[in-house]
């Protein structure tokens, strides 16, 4: 199924020892392959996924990726200056939630 132009929301919130790191991945890169704009937020334990290199290839293919700022500072993560990244709050989320076509949380 052709997805161009359509937006795809993803929120990870589990650690990237969790499986949900294995189907965000999947999903993210089907949303591309397909056409899709893709949106992917890490929130709470899922900013961790920010150092998996499978989760910072997705920019370069066209993915927008949100951080939450945060989910860092409670975590004690520096705030990288990395290619692709932004760091935001939940009002950016809450963008998402509403602007998106299809929206999935894995939680």
């Amino acid at each position: 199924m052709d997805l161009t132009k359509r937006k795809f929301g993803l929120m990870l919130s589990t650690p990237p020892d969790h499986p949900n790191l294995e189907t965000a991945v999947a999903l993210s890169r089907e949303a591309l392959d397909r056409g899709a704009d893709l949106y992917l937020y890490l929130i709470d334990d899922g900013v961790r996924a920010i150092d998996d290199p499978r989760v910072r290839e997705l920019p370069a293919r066209g993915a927008k990726l949100f951080v939450c700022a945060y989910g860092c500072q409670k975590r004690r993560i520096a705030l990288q200056d990395i290619e692709g990244v932004t760091y935001c709050g939940l009002v950016v989320l809450t963008d998402l939630i509403n602007g998106t076509d299809r929206f999935v949380a894995l939680n």
